[in-house]
């Protein structure tokens, strides 16, 4: 089955962050790469988007409805409700995000 990927914008905010910053750093080679690679992780979740496992620093706080893929050192952390997918942020990994994450999707 397809499911349909939403990318809320919130996210769509993200990709041009991390797009810009990139651009800034003196690779625009890297930053389109990266704007490709991005866009087919995030399309990939019509197929399989259970494939995911849900963070850990939001099940540590007991919020279940959220999942992420990662792609190099990004997070992708999306929800699925029916047969849609919403893409609610892309986080660079390396980052501590428990906090992030609680303001972001659960709006605290």
């Amino acid at each position: 089955m397809k499911f349909k990927v939403h990318v809320i914008d919130d996210a769509e905010q993200d990709i041009f962050e991390i797009y810009h910053y990139i651009l800034a750093s003196g690779s625009p080679l890297n930053a389109e790469k990266l704007l490709g690679e991005l866009e087919q992780t995030i399309i990939s979740l019509e197929h399989m988007p259970e494939r995911g496992h849900m963070p850990p620093e939001l099940k540590r706080i007991g919020v279940y409805g959220y999942r992420e893929i990662h792609l190099k050192v990004y997070r992708i952390i999306y929800e699925i409700i029916g047969h849609d997918v919403f893409v609610h942020c892309i986080l660079d990994g390396r980052r501590d995000l428990q906090d992030l994450l609680r303001q972001r999707l659960l709006r605290l």
